[in-house]
C-alpha cells in the first residue's frame, strides 16, 4: 500500500514496474513476484514449498493484486486502478465455457489464490477460504467509490473512470439515510474541480459529518474527471 508520504514520482515508478512484470492481461491475473523461486539459491522461507507459480510462489495471490489496484487509485491512475479489479473480479472468469474450464472455481467468491504456471495457468487456488474477499469489497467501496468513514466524518474521494457520469449510492447511519449522488463531468484540470453539497447547502469542510437525526439527507459531489491516467 502507498503511504500518504511516498515519493509520487518514486511510487509511479514503482507502479510502471509492476504494471510491466506482474500484471499478465491474457491471463487475466496478477502475480505476487516473478519468477517463482524454484531455480534459484535463494531462500525466501516457506513459500519456497509450493510449487512454482502457485500461491505466493509467483502465482496471483489475490490480496496483493487487490493492494495493487488500491494502489493506482491513491495515484489517481483510475485506468490502471478499474482494469486491475476487472482482472481480479472472478465473474470475469465466467463469461465463456473456456473460462470456466480454465478457472475451475465457482465464479461468484473470490480466489485466494489463481495459478500462473502451465498446464494449470488462469486456475483458481483456494475459494470460500480468503479474506480477499473483504479487501475486494473495500477496493470497491473505498479506493474507486471513494466513500472513507473516519468517525462520525464522511469523506468521498473517487477515483472513476473519466468516462462515468456518476453513481448514485445509499448510505444508512443508524436512522438516517444519505442518499448520495456523485456527478462527473469531462476531464478536466488536475486536481480536478469538486463542490460538495449536504441538503443543498454548500460543505466548506472536505467531508460531511454524519447526524443520526432520524430523517433523510441528500449529498450531492460534483467534480470534474481528471486526466486519464495510463490505459
Amino acid at each position: 500500500m502507498l503511504s500518504g508520504a511516498a515519493d509520487p514520482a518514486r511510487a509511479s515508478q514503482a507502479m510502471d514496474s509492476l504494471d510491466a512484470h506482474l500484471v499478465r492481461r491474457e491471463q487475466g491475473l496478477v502475480q505476487l513476484l516473478a519468477p517463482p523461486f524454484d531455480q534459484s539459491d535463494l531462500n525466501p522461507g516457506y513459500i519456497k514449498g509450493y510449487v512454482p507459480g502457485v500461491r505466493e510462489n509467483g502465482g496471483q495471490y489475490t490480496h496483493a493484486a487487490i493492494w495493487a489496484a488500491m494502489a493506482f487509485a491513491k495515484l489517481g491512475d483510475s485506468g490502471r486502478a478499474w482494469e486491475l479489479l476487472g482482472l481480479i473480479n472472478p465473474v470475469h472468469h465466467g463469461q465463456s465455457a473456456a473460462a470456466v474450464a480454465t478457472y475451475q472455481a465457482e465464479p461468484y467468491v473470490v480466489a485466494a489464490d489463481v495459478y500462473a504456471v502451465a498446464p494449470h495457468t488462469g486456475r483458481a487456488g483456494w475459494s470460500w477460504y480468503t479474506g480477499s474477499a473483504g479487501w475486494l469489497y473495500r477496493l470497491m467501496l473505498e479506493s474507486l467509490l471513494g466513500l472513507r468513514r473516519e468517525g462520525e466524518w464522511l469523506y468521498l474521494e473517487p477515483c472513476l473512470p473519466p468516462d462515468w457520469p456518476g453513481y448514485r449510492l445509499d448510505y444508512r447511519h443508524g436512522d438516517s439515510l444519505y442518499r448520495i449522488q456523485v456527478l462527473q463531468t469531462g476531464p478536466g484540470a488536475a486536481p480536478p474541480i469538486r463542490q460538495l453539497r449536504v441538503d443543498g447547502v454548500d460543505c466548506a469542510e472536505p467531508g460531511l459529518r454524519l447526524i443520526d437525526d432520524r430523517r433523510e439527507h441528500q449529498v450531492e459531489l460534483r467534480l470534474g474527471a481528471p486526466p486519464t491516467g495510463p490505459a
